[in-house]
C-alpha cells in the first residue's frame, strides 16, 4: 500500500505541495505529524534533524508540519525516514521539486545521514513497477529491488550521496540485481530405507499439492521423507518466486540481494503460536502458512500444535489466502502451500509395536489423535501409516527411483495439469479442483464410480472426502499419463484415504 507525504508547510509561510510515495504497509513519519504514527514513526524528526544537520543543512526557525495521507491509515516503523527527508529537500529547494514527485522511496537514517535498509524493499520495487515510477533505496537494498525490471532503482549509501544524484553533481548508477548464491542439491529420496509405499505418497501428493497425512513411530523416516518433497517439484517459475520473494521480504527473512529460486520448506515447531503460523502481530505480517506460499509447510508433531492453531487452518488450505484482521490492519497474505503433516500414532509413539507393552492401547491412541478435529482431518487428500523400519532394511542397498528420476515424472504430469487448466486461470492443479471443473475433469469410468460409490457408503465418506477421492485418482492417471480415470486409480486413492482418527 503506497502512503503519501502530501505537503510540506512551515510556520507563517505558504505551504509547498510535495508528493513523495512511500511503498511499505502501513506507516509514516514527521515533525509535527498528522496521520497516527507509531513511537519510531514520531522519533523520525529528531532523526531527520540531527542527520541534515550533518550536512550543514538548517530548518527554517519555524514550526514544520508534515501531513500524511491517508490520515486513518496507521503508520509504523522507520522506513519513512527517507521520504520526509526527500519532501522536506524539496519543499526547502535544495533539490528539484521536480526530481522527487510522484517517487517511491524506502529507507531508514541514522543521526549521521547514512541509509539503513528496511525490509519490503521488493514489494517497494513493484508497486513502483506498476505505476512507472522511480525507486530511492538504501545501497543495501538496491540488488533486492533490482529484481524488478520494471522500475528504475537508485540505490544510495547516504542520503548526501542521494542529493548529490538528485542535482547532478554525482548520478548513482542504476542499482544491479544480487547474486543469488548457488542452491544445495536437494536430499535424494534413495536415502530413506523401505517406505515404498510412502515415497508413492509423496510422488503424488507433488504432482497434484495434495496434503498429506503421515502416521508412524519415531524413527520411522516422516521428517526424511518430508524434507525431500521440495526437491520432487518442479522448480519455481519467474511469477512464483517473486510472489514468495516478496512475501519472505516483507518478513525480513529473504537473503540479502537475492529472491527465491527453490520452493520454500517452512517447518514451524509445534509450541509455535496462532500469529506465528497465520501471520499477525503488531504489524500484521506473513506468518508461516504464508511464507510456505508455493512450496511446503511441514508440520512434525501435528497433534502436539495447539488446537487453536490446527484449527486456524481450516480455510487457508481451502482457499490459497488468508485475511489478517486486526483493529489497526486488513491484510491477505497468499498462503497455496502443500501442507505436510506428521504424528506418532500415540503419545509414547509404540501403539503398533508388538513388543512394546502399553497397557493403555488402544485408548491412547484415540485418545492421542482426537486432538486433530474431523473437519481437519478431512482435508488431507493422502493419509497413511509410515511403519518402523526393520534393522535387516538398513542393511540393504537402497531401494526405489532417486529423486531426479521422480522429479521427472512429476513435472510430466505437472505439464498434463497445465494444459488441460490453461483457460482455468484460478486453477493450476487438480488439487484446485471443484464444482464443474471437477465434474468434468475428474469423470470415472463406470467401474471407478460403482467402487467409488460402495466405498463412500461402506465408510462414510463426507462429500468433501468424495470429491478429494476424485482429485487424487485424477492425479494417478496423469502420472500413469493416461487420459481416463479407471477403477485401479480410483482404488489406488481409496487406499489413502481410509485412515482416519478412528482407524489409529
Amino acid at each position: 500500500m503506497l502512503a503519501r507525504t502530501t505537503t510540506v508547510a512551515f510556520e507563517g509561510l505558504e505551504a509547498r505541495p510535495v508528493e513523495v510515495q512511500c511503498a511499505v504497509s502501513p506507516g509514516v513519519p514527521g515533525f509535527a505529524i498528522v496521520g497516527l504514527p507509531d513511537k519510531a514513526v514520531s522519533e523520525a524528526r529528531d532523526r531527520i534533524r540531527t542527520a541534515l544537520s550533518e550536512l550543514s543543512i538548517a530548518l527554517p526557525s519555524k514550526k514544520v508540519t508534515i501531513n500524511l495521507s491517508p490520515a486513518d491509515l496507521p503508520k509504523e516503523g522507520a522506513h519513512f525516514d527517507l521520504p520526509i527527508a526527500l519532501s522536506l529537500l524539496a519543499a526547502l529547494e535544495i533539490v528539484p521539486p521536480g526530481a522527487v514527485a510522484g517517487a517511491v522511496s524506502i529507507g531508514e537514517m541514522s543521526l549521521d545521514g547514512t541509509l539503513v535498509p528496511v525490509a519490503g524493499a521488493l514489494p517497494a520495487a513493484m508497486a513502483a513497477g506498476a505505476q512507472g515510477a522511480t525507486l530511492f533505496c538504501p545501497e543495501a537494498c538496491g540488488p533486492e529491488a533490482a529484481w524488478v525490471d520494471a522500475t528504475p532503482v537508485h540505490a544510495a549509501p547516504s542520503l548526501k550521496a542521494l542529493i548529490d544524484h538528485l542535482i547532478g553533481v554525482a548520478p548513482l548508477d542504476p542499482a544491479v540485481r544480487g547474486r543469488v548464491p548457488d542452491a544445495a542439491a536437494p536430499d535424494c529420496l534413495r536415502d530413506v530405507r523401505g517406505q515404498e509405499r510412502a515415497k508413492r505418497a509423496l510422488e503424488i501428493a507433488a504432482a497434484g499439492r495434495h496434503h498429506l497425512f503421515l502416521v508412524g513411530p519415531p524413527g520411522a523416516g516422516k521428517s526424511m521423507l518430508a524434507a525431500r518433497l521440495p526437491g520432487l517439484l518442479p522448480p519455481l517459475t519467474a511469477m512464483e518466486s517473486l510472489e514468495s520473494s516478496m512475501i519472505h521480504s516483507l518478513a525480513g527473512t529473504l537473503e540479502a540481494g537475492g529472491i527465491l529460486t527453490r520452493r520454500p520448506f517452512q517447518e514451524p515447531h509445534h509450541t509455535a503460536s496462532v500469529p506465528a503460523i497465520v501471520g499477525g502481530g503488531k504489524r500484521a505480517g506473513p506468518g508461516q502458512i504464508s511464507l510456505a506460499h508455493n512450496g511446503v509447510l511441514f508440520m512434525d508433531e501435528f497433534p502436539e500444535f495447539p488446537r487453536a492453531v490446527l484449527e486456524t487452518l481450516r480455510q487457508p488450505i481451502e482457499t490459497g489466502e488468508v485475511v489478517i484482521a486486526r483493529a489497526s490492519a486488513h491484510v491477505r497474505y497468499p498462503c497455496r502451500f502443500l501442507l505436510v503433516a506428521a504424528a506418532n500414532p500415540c503419545r509414547c509413539g509404540m501403539l503398533f509395536d508388538p513388543n512394546a507393552a502399553c497397557t493403555r492401547a488402544p485408548g491412547c491412541g484415540e485418545e492421542y489423535m482426537s486432538r486433530v478435529s474431523g473437519p481437519l482431518m478431512d482435508r488431507f487428500d493422502l493419509r497413511l501409516e509410515v511403519p518402523a523400519v526393520e534393522v535387516a532394511d538398513l542393511a540393504l542397498p537402497p531401494t526405489g527411483d532417486n529423486s531426479a528420476t521422480v522429479a521427472k515424472r512429476v513435472a510430466a504430469a505437472r505439464q498434463i495439469q497445465a494444459d488441460r487448466y490453461a483457460d482455468s486461470p484460478r486453477i493450476t492443479v487438480n488439487a484446485d479442483l471443484s464444482g464443474d471443473a471437477l465434474t468434468e475433469a475428474a469423470r470415472p469410468d463406470a467401474e471407478g464410480a460403482e467402487l467409488l460409490t460402495r466405498a463412500a457408503t461402506r465408510f462414510g465418506l463426507t462429500a468433501r472426502g468424495y470429491h478429494r477421492v476424485l482429485k487424487v485418482a485424477r492425479t494417478i492417471a496423469d502420472l500413469a499419463g493416461e487420459p481416463d480415470i479407471r477403477r485401479p486409480h480410483i482404488a489406488e486413492a481409496l487406499s489413502y484415504r481410509l485412515i482416519a482418527a478412528k482407524d489409529i
